[in-house]
């Protein structure tokens, strides 16, 4: 497989700007591998796929308010810093990347807030556009986190051509997010409300969850034509024995178990045994999973659209077969699905 296989048209009014009035009502594609058909629901239908004891596994990663805007000292310039990791808490050092970088160089100061109180420093370049930052702050660690939160505004990507507005900060978190340090979120997990959650749940749908934070490589541009030469970011994984119980028992009872998402495919797939169950994980996962792929735990995944040429749509291939995958992203272009992370959702069965 070549990247030009992944290539596809798609217009532009098929973009999501804003997600669905309400979480479980944007739009479902239901596509069955073994009969190689295809549905159109409502994501709220997703009930009538699941019998009691399958499994749902969700990334219950939480998205932080990642992306800041300072200014340059002496010359006051605005420059965006997208707060990408934290590498060491004492020394309030984090990974970033900078926008415009060209005007960004090493033992630069950037002012944050209408009264400077937050300062950073650049001490490294790590890439064109990444920057080591030393933040400067009086005031203890949570004060300093509380700053950020402060200051931050919601990621949402760069291609949704609008300002942040409030409810981003609600509709850009699954409902489910608990532990903070992804800075973009499971997309896949967004279509959920508290309600469906609720009548899965009284169906006898087992949850597991994992945590998967989410960076930015999992959206990095693949430059290469040759796939096996491109190079995931890493992201930090933990997968609880809990998690791997219920997975597991599912497993052996023959149940469905369902990757909510990309990411929580990517996770379990990290890590699993010989016997192809699930293992507990505390670490980091750079795993770019393409076609040809023998995936070993989940057997079936609910996914956003995703867009071309991505590692995310070479997933939905290894997992859904190449020809199929084709047939059903015609047929989402056709039939006006919404695309990308505050877009519409399919199910792989």
């Amino acid at each position: 497989m070549k990247l030009s296989n992944f290539n596809f048209n798609l217009p532009k009014e098929l973009l999501a700007e804003f997600p669905a009035e309400n979480r479980d009502e944007s739009r479902l594609m239901v596509v069955n591998r073994k009969t190689n058909t295809i549905e159109h629901r409502l994501f709220k239908d997703i009930l009538e796929y699941f019998d009691e004891g399958d499994v749902m596994v969700l990334n219950n990663t939480k998205v932080f308010p990642a992306r800041l805007y300072g200014n340059k000292e002496k010359t006051g310039a605005r420059i965006e810093v997208f707060l990408l990791r934290e590498l060491n808490s004492e020394q309030r050092l984090w990974d970033v990347l900078v926008d415009p970088a060209r005007k960004i160089r090493i033992g630069n100061k950037l002012y944050f807030g209408d009264d400077d109180s937050l300062v950073a420093e650049v001490i490294d370049n790590t890439t064109s556009r990444g920057r080591t930052l030393r933040f400067l702050y009086d005031g203890s660690y949570e004060e300093f986190r509380a700053k950020l939160n402060e200051l931050g505004e919601t990621p949402i990507p760069k291609y949704i051509n609008r300002e942040v507005v409030p409810e981003d900060a609600d509709r850009y978190q699954t409902i489910y997010a608990k532990e903070e340090g992804a800075v973009a979120a499971p997309t896949a997990g967004l279509h959920f409300s508290k309600h469906l959650l609720k009548r899965l749940e009284i169906k006898g749908i087992d949850f597991a969850e994992v945590t998967l934070h989410v960076g930015l490589g999992t959206f990095n541009p693949v430059e290469v034509e040759d796939l096996s030469k491109h190079k995931m970011d890493s992201e930090e994984l933990i997968i609880t024995q809990d998690a791997c119980d219920i997975v597991n028992k599912a497993k052996a009872a023959k149940r469905k178990v369902c990757a909510v998402g990309t990411t929580t495919m990517r996770a379990m797939e990290s890590s699993v045994s010989s016997q192809k169950t699930l293992n507990p994980y505390v670490g980091w996962t750079n795993k770019f999973i393409f076609p040809p792929y023998d995936f070993s735990v989940a057997d079936c995944m609910i996914t956003n659209f995703h867009t071309p040429k991505s590692t995310l749509l070479m997933m939905i291939s290894a997992f859904m077969g190449h020809d199929l995958m084709k047939k059903a992203y015609e047929e989402a272009v056709k039939e006006g699905y919404k695309f990308y992370s505050y877009g519409d959702a399919m199910l792989i069965l």
